[in-house]
């Protein structure tokens, strides 16, 4: 019956609200079984190519957020929209994730309002609005959400556990990678932290999985543990290797630019990277670093620095 309203209305974009409540009653499986849901994706696909129409297709996620269902509804869609965001926050994230060629993970950034979502022009700056001046365990990174460079906080707490139990918690970063973080700082530099808990927080509810946040994520735990201020207008990248080495990332230029049109005075990489750029930026100081201990040291020092 949906098939036959859409030949007939002729949309030009149909909703299916969801792809686990529809059937083909030529099948004799329930509503949300795997035969069911892939049959049914393939049918609207179909038609999507054979009347131009866009068809969206809401589906269950899992408790992990990820799709529910059979691999394969993921590989018949063009794309997969993924809608993000703390229930909480006034802030929405759609993130874009395809697959066939290569991933793009492009995201758009939403606030929500009193007459729904409007679009956020300058996510960066909104993420940095609320940053507190002058306090220990905040610093600022730039990660890729697909071509689109975004400058976030990371914020840091790290205080003696009282439990004899030291706890490790991480919102919007990845749990497994704090771990390895903490352990590098812990043996290559030497930071006592096997008896303190380890809050890492990413400011604006924006989740990242770009490895070029490693370095800020030490430096902010260091920060923290040491009551260090960074000072405000630096930028940390890289990522951190498991011998304390700082290794080169991507897009680096495009992450400069974006620091240096929101004000940064500073921006510390990995040295392989800065013998990439074919750009000087007069209005950024780049310095390059190539081992965590000779980062910690810049970046921490850089509160006394004018």
């Amino acid at each position: 019956m949906i098939v036959e309203y859409i030949k007939k209305l002729k949309p030009q974009a149909v909703i299916i609200d969801s792809i686990q409540v529809i059937f083909d009653p030529g099948i004799s499986s329930s509503p949300g079984s795997v035969s069911q849901v892939r049959e049914c994706a393939g049918v609207l696909t179909q038609l999507a190519k054979t009347t131009d129409t866009s068809i969206f297709i809401i589906g269950h996620v899992t408790k992990e957020g990820a799709l529910a269902g059979p691999r394969v509804l993921e590989h018949i869609v063009d794309t997969v929209l993924y809608f993000e965001g703390d229930r909480f926050a006034i802030y929405r994230i759609l993130r874009a994730v395809k697959n066939r060629f290569g991933s793009t993970n492009e995201i758009g950034v939403f606030e929500m309002g009193a007459h729904g979502l409007s679009e956020v022009k300058n996510p960066s700056e909104i993420f940095l609005s609320e940053r507190p001046n002058n306090v220990s365990g905040t610093i600022v990174t730039s990660v890729l959400e697909g071509t689109r460079p975004l400058l976030v906080e990371i914020q840091s707490l790290v205080s003696r556990s009282s439990f004899g139990y030291a706890r490790r918690r991480a919102q919007g970063f990845d749990f497994n990678r704090l771990s390895l973080l903490v352990a590098v700082l812990e043996k290559r530099m030497g930071l006592a932290l096997e008896a303190e808990d380890i809050f890492v927080n990413v400011a604006g509810g924006i989740k990242i999985e770009d490895p070029a946040a490693d370095l800020a994520v030490c430096a902010v735990i260091a920060s923290s543990f040491r009551e260090q201020v960074v000072m405000p207008q630096a930028v940390v990248l890289g990522e951190v290797g498991l011998s304390g080495e700082i290794r080169s990332i991507s897009q680096v230029l495009t992450r400069i630019n974006e620091a240096q049109k929101l004000g940064f005075k500073h921006c510390i990489l990995p040295k392989n990277s800065c013998r990439n750029l074919k750009t000087a930026n007069s209005g950024i100081e780049i310095i390059g670093v190539s081992t965590l201990k000779e980062a910690l040291d810049i970046i921490l020092g850089l509160s006394v620095k004018k």
